[in-house]
């Protein structure tokens, strides 16, 4: 195709285009007109893709068509309507349709980390591999309950905040590539397990899970979230299905965005809990039931909220209108 040619015959067909869009009010007839060309003007958006892909030519037809359909539909701004459909229905519908993902997730970690916490209570000798006689002693009665009151509790929700959200950014981020998801979260179970047993061998299980249950069901609950949809994401482009291994990988990139999204909010509930209800003078029954019910509240959150957001047509994906405009054309 000779894209001078091309530009010639339809530049002003795109003129117009951006002449309505640009004007505040529209007649009847305008309003019609203005519907026609944003069809052509994504038709031949789409005839350039296929036979004469010129990248600044692609870039203005469409950033001009992203005008139009904001004019269209109005503008797209960060609003609390906009924020209240995130979380209503977005984000709990991702985290439904890739509920098997996570689970799995889940529950592998949980089982190893069951199983290596039983490993090293019967094998005390690795213990001693791994910390002194004096570090132990420092552990079990110092570091490990003064970790939660080392800092003002502000200060350290912000600090654990900050650090879970990287954890789960990593492994969204590192999705892509599959194994180093199963590494990150190998190395955070396994530093689960040998606290957990160490503690639990020097009497002080009680302790140790009075502890770690109050915030570490929803926060570790949020960790596992991100390594099974990054994980999703790594199978994406292995298995594709119906789509291409781009369309594929898209579609899911998105989908991650929009729990990685979400997940800072679920994972600043979990840094609050951490720095106000686990260091706090409650009964450790007081303590472990708000986990308990910060936990099911998150789980009815996926199951209840998110269920019927993907009854209703959600995926997690973007909405189709702010996608690319695609236009079928006969070659």
């Amino acid at each position: 195709m000779d894209l001078d040619a091309y530009v010639l015959a339809h530049a002003h067909e795109w003129r117009r285009l951006e002449e309505l869009t640009g004007r505040r009010r529209l007649s009847g007839a305008e309003s019609d007109e203005f519907v026609e060309r944003y069809q052509q003007v994504a038709t031949h958006l789409s005839v350039v893709r296929t036979s004469a892909p010129d990248a600044s030519l692609i870039a203005h037809l469409s950033s001009l068509l992203s005008r139009a359909r904001n004019r269209a539909s109005g503008t797209r701004v960060s609003t609390w309507r906009g924020v209240g459909s995130f979380f209503v229905d977005r984000f709990p519908a991702a985290l439904y349709r890739l509920r098997w993902w996570w689970i799995g997730t889940l529950v592998a970690n949980v089982v190893v980390t069951a199983v290596m916490m039983l490993w090293l209570l019967d094998h005390p000798d690795v213990e001693q591999s791994l910390l002194s006689p004096g570090e132990v002693d420092q552990l079990v009665n110092h570091d490990f309950e003064g970790y939660y009151s080392e800092y003002a509790a502000s200060h350290f929700a912000a600090q654990v905040w900050v650090n879970n959200a990287w954890v789960a950014a990593l492994c969204l981020a590192l999705g892509v590539l599959g194994l180093p998801i199963i590494l990150l979260l190998f190395r955070n179970v396994a530093n689960l397990a040998v606290i957990g047993s160490i503690m639990t061998r020097h009497g002080h299980g009680g302790h140790f899970w009075g502890l770690i249950l109050p915030h570490g069901m929803l926060e570790l609950t949020a960790v596992f979230v991100a390594g099974g949809v990054g994980l999703r994401l790594f199978w994406s482009w292995v298995e594709p299905g119906e789509l291409s291994r781009s369309q594929s990988l898209a579609r899911e990139g998105r989908t991650a965005g929009t729990v990685a999204l979400g997940l800072v909010a679920v994972l600043f509930v979990s840094g609050l809990i951490e720095a106000f209800v686990t260091p706090s003078g409650l009964p450790t029954w007081a303590r472990i039931g708000v986990g308990v019910l910060a936990e099911t509240c998150f789980l009815a959150y996926v199951f209840v909220l998110g269920r019927s957001a993907a009854l209703r047509g959600h995926t997690g994906d973007l909405d189709p209108s702010l996608l690319e405009d695609r236009v079928a054309t006969q070659a």
